[in-house]
């Protein structure tokens, strides 16, 4: 079993919180400060990813479909914040790590925060798009046209 098929049976939300707790760990030991601390840009900045992470996941709830990456798709959910990112719900939680890493200004938040992106664009975002267009075929295909992974 390769490193991506562990990664896929863990679920993203859990993935953040491990690096957040390592983050925080790290910099409670040595504090890798580099950058300011910008909490009002930080508390806008998470607060606009746990908003949109929300959403999305209401629309799911919504169209009956599942949030866990790994259970089967009963709907193709493309309308709302889902015309604007195909990953809103990921998207969410990446503000929400920028949140975090703009309030602390510590390498390990930022560090977290490029390694959170990272799995979630190499591992998970292909592995659901494989899913999905085995599920939707050509109604897939459109709308990853029409809408980007991200923005």
């Amino acid at each position: 079993m390769n490193l991506d098929n562990k990664l896929i049976g863990l679920r993203p939300p859990r993935i953040a919180f491990t690096l957040v707790c390592i983050a925080l760990g790290v910099h409670v030991l040595r504090p890798l400060t580099f950058l300011p601390s910008l909490p009002v840009t930080a508390i806008a900045v998470g607060a606009v990813g746990f908003a949109l992470m929300i959403r999305a996941w209401w629309l799911f709830k919504v169209n009956n479909t599942a949030i866990c990456p790994t259970a089967a798709s009963s709907s193709l959910v493309t309308h709302d914040v889902f015309a604007l990112s195909r990953n809103p719900m990921y998207l969410g939680m990446i503000m929400m790590l920028a949140g975090l890493a703009l309030f602390f200004g510590s390498l390990p938040f930022y560090a977290a925060l490029v390694i959170y992106g990272l799995v979630l664009d190499r591992v998970f975002c292909p592995y659901e798009e494989q899913k999905l267009a085995g599920t939707y075929g050509e109604q897939y295909a459109a709308y990853r046209v029409r809408v980007r992974r991200w923005l």
